[in-house]
Formats: C-alpha cells, structure tokens, sequence
C-alpha cells in the first residue's frame, strides 16, 4: 500500500491494519463478476452537460488537499471555457461513468454551471464492464474524432491495466497536445477501508504513477465517502436504498446510488475550483514512455475494412434486430457467421490483435491461426480480457459464458504476441461447448426450455481490435 499524506490519523487508529489486509481478498472475486456481467449495451454518445434536470451539485466542505493531485492542471480547458468558446467535455470509463447517476451527469452539470455563458458539449464514452485494454483500442473513435478539449478517465476499479493507460495519455497528446487530461478514482467494496487507514488502494497508486509522469491531475472520488463510513456517517454496501442517518453509498458495493455519485461528483467539483486558479494555452510534452509496451497504437477496425472472408458471412445492422439494437451505438454493423469453417483472415504490424463481439445464448467457439499455425491461448491477466499464447495447438476460445444466460452482452478479446507483421485466421469451430455445465445447475431453466436456441455456433463480430496497424 502507497501512503495517504496527511489526513485523519485519528481513523487509521480505528479501523487498524486488519481491515485492510482483509480487502484486497474480500469482494474481489464477487467485484470481477459484478464487472464482467454488466456489459449489456450502449448509451447515447451525446448528453447535455447543461441539462436542467439535473441539479446543481454543491459541493461540500471537504478540506483534504490530497482529495485532488492538481499538478499541470487543467490549463488549456479553463482558458478557452473562460474565454466564453465552445468546449467539449469527454468521459471515457466503465460503467460507473457510463451510468446516469455514476458522477458523470452531476459533475459535467457542476462544470457547466461555472462558466453558464459557455456553450458546452459531452461525450459519454463509459462502456460498462470494460478497463483500459478495450478503452485504448476504442478511444479514437468513440472520443478523440469529436476533438475533446477536456478528457475524464476513469478504469480504476475495471483492473487498472497500466499499459493501457499509458497508452490512452499518449494517443491523444499525439492527436492534439492541447487537450487536458484528469485521471478519476472511483472504488470497489472494501477498498474505503484501505482510505480511512491512511493509505492509498495499490491499483490507484500504480495510475497515480503514471499520472505523475504525465502531470495529470488525479481525483480521488472515494476519499470523502470512506472518511464518512468511518465517522458512521455512510454505508458503503446495503440491500436498501436509505437507512436513518446515513448515506447509503451503493447496493452492490461499486455502482453509485444517486446520494454516492453525487459524493463523487463532489469530489470533482471541488477539483475543478482548485483547478480553475490555472489557466493560459499551455500546450502538452509527451515525455518518453513509462511502459515500452504501453497501447498507444491501440484502435478499432471495421471489420470489411481490414479482413477478408470467407464462406457464409451474413452483415447485419443490429438496429434492425429486437435482441441486438442496444449494441446499435457501438457497432454500425455486425458480421454474424455460424457454419463451422467460416472464417476471416487480416494482416497487421504490431504486438496485439483481437476482437469486439456480442455473446449471446446461440454464440460458439472459434479456432485461431497465427502466422500459419493453431494457437493456444493462455488464461486472461488479472484485471484485463489480455491473453498471449502458450501452444502451437488447435484449442478453441469459447465466446460463451455464464452471463450468455437469456441474454445479449458485448464482450471482447485481446491476445498479445511478440512485436511484428503477424498474418490471423480466425474460424468458427465444429465443437460446440457443454453450455449446461458453464451455466451451472441454477441457471438451466432457459437452455432446458429453448435448447435449439443454445445448440448453435454463431460468432457476432463488431469491431476487430489491433495494438498496431493493418496491413
């Protein structure tokens, strides 16, 4: 654990060292499932930061000048809002950014209201159960396209996956260096605990690290709530939504309530005063890289555009589809196969590829070639959908999982290689998975109902994903 400067010593006494060897274990099991679940659909890309239904936060006395890392500031966003020119405001994160009562809604409210005569746009880019491996790869085209002058990042309780971050920063200081950047904690359940004692979560510290190299601010949005929890002011996980005298946080431990989003939202608002003393055009200097094999030649590709297929591809616009329209502002069109040996092959220089699909009840299993030969995939690294190869073998890679039960999820696979011109094949497998046995004995209602619905080997490709560039 990295140390927490300064504040309420008084509450390390209380909660002790105890609480917080326990957390890391507790809930983390429960917390990845949570993630991995959520991820059923897009939200509208576009929001009104100035929406009058949403109220004005005020944010609170909170006087811990470690709630907010200011560093390089925001500079650029406040002399071009002060200046009464149209800015844009982006948020990219999981779902705790993508939710309407996350923080997003309540704190680009909170910005608008400081400059009222500036016309300000948003961008919701929260893709909920996802980190910063999809994140790097989706940046460009759900963010950086529409010119952000302010981005908001926020992956720290979806696996604070490092390479990725880095790989964000760099991307769009490379598209325009003007535009400023401000890291967002947020926590899981038990992590509050590793606040109140003094200290900061680990997964936190490693971006904060990152954020130091960059001088990016960073918000720690989950001080004030844990420092409420430990005065008996809040609770940070219960069934119910309000309980005499307390701040219910959340109900499941991650996913803000109204009352926990607009503490976090606080946190950012009162950021943004702190902030709002520096201003002037202060153009940004990438420094040389932290990881040397961060993604910031992380994208997502049309599949037409760079692969060729072959056999029985039918294209699809989800739009049109009753299970498949909530993907409609994620994937413009979807390339569905389902006959075993269809397949589609591209060519790229890099060190990742992968892809952006849809599981579902019907989805199958696929084969993947790498340069000529089968592949065996390893088990994902903790915290990210990211696997390497482990085998020159033919081993299926399942696109479905227990979250497919009666229900339509994005999902997503990266495989990580050695850097290089690299030829993929993927093709949909013969050999079906025991679906039963993966969903479980308390899951089985809707396989034992509809059991054709589930003997299928569909594949729903959306975007293919590459640290690199095609060929």
């Amino acid at each position: 654990m990295h140390t927490l400067k300064g504040y309420c010593v008084f509450v390390s006494l209380l909660m002790g060292m105890a609480a917080c060897a326990q957390v890391k274990k507790a809930g983390d099991d429960s917390r990845e499932q949570l993630i991995a679940a959520s991820q059923s659909g897009a939200s509208p890309l576009f929001f009104d930061p100035g929406a009058k239904d949403v109220q004005v936060i005020q944010p609170l006395n909170f006087g811990n000048a470690q709630e907010c890392e200011v560093r390089g500031g925001l500079p650029n966003f406040f002399e071009k809002a002060a200046a009464g020119k149209t800015v844009t405001i982006g948020y990219i994160g999981g779902s705790i950014t993508q939710a309407v009562h996350g923080y997003r809604a309540s704190s680009a409210r909170f910005i608008q209201s400081m400059f009222p005569r500036t016309l300000m746009k948003a961008i919701n880019a929260g893709v909920s159960g996802t980190g910063t491996d999809l994140g790097a790869c989706r940046l460009r085209e759900q963010l950086l396209q529409y010119r952000p002058d302010l981005v908001f990042i926020e992956f720290a309780v979806n696996g604070a996956y490092r390479d990725g971050l880095e790989g964000m920063i760099r991307q769009i200081w490379k598209e325009d260096p003007t535009i400023d950047i401000c890291l967002l904690y947020t926590l899981f359940n038990g992590q509050s605990a590793i606040y109140a004692s003094g200290k900061v979560p680990d997964n936190i510290a490693a971006f904060e690290a990152i954020a130091t190299h960059y001088g990016i601010p960073g918000i720690h949005l989950g001080l004030q709530p844990a420092m409420l929890e430990a005065q008996g002011g809040l609770v940070w996980k219960s069934d119910s939504k309000t309980i005499q005298g307390k701040v219910v946080f959340s109900n499941d431990g991650i996913h803000p309530l109204p009352e926990g989003g607009d503490l976090y939202a606080g946190a950012i608002a009162r950021s943004m005063q702190r902030m709002q003393q520096q201003a002037g055009k202060v153009p940004h200097t990438l420094p040389g890289a932290m990881i040397a094999a961060n993604w910031e030649a992380a994208g997502m590709y049309a599949p037409e555009a760079i692969a060729r297929f072959n056999g029985a591809w039918e294209k699809l616009d989800p739009s049109d589809s009753t299970y498949l329209k909530s993907f409609t502002g994620w994937f413009p069109y979807l390339l569905q196969g389902e006959q075993p040996g269809a397949s589609f092959t591209f060519r790229f220089s890099g060190d990742m590829f992968g892809f952006f699909d849809i599981g579902g009840p019907e989805v199958g299993q696929l084969l993947i070639e790498v340069d000529g030969k089968p592949v065996r995939l390893s088990a994902v690294q903790a915290g990210t959908r990211v696997s390497t190869i482990v085998a020159v073998e033919a081993a299926p890679v399942n696109r479905f999982n227990s979250f497919c039960n009666n229900r339509y999820r994005g999902q997503f696979e990266c495989i990580r290689l050695a850097p290089g011109e690299h030829t993929v094949t993927v093709t949909i497998s013969p050999d079906k998975a025991d679906k039963r046995t993966i969903l479980g004995e308390k899951q089985l209602q809707d396989i034992t109902a509809n059991p054709r619905r589930y003997d299928r080997t569909v594949f729903y490709l959306g975007k293919i994903l590459l640290n690199g560039k095609p060929l």
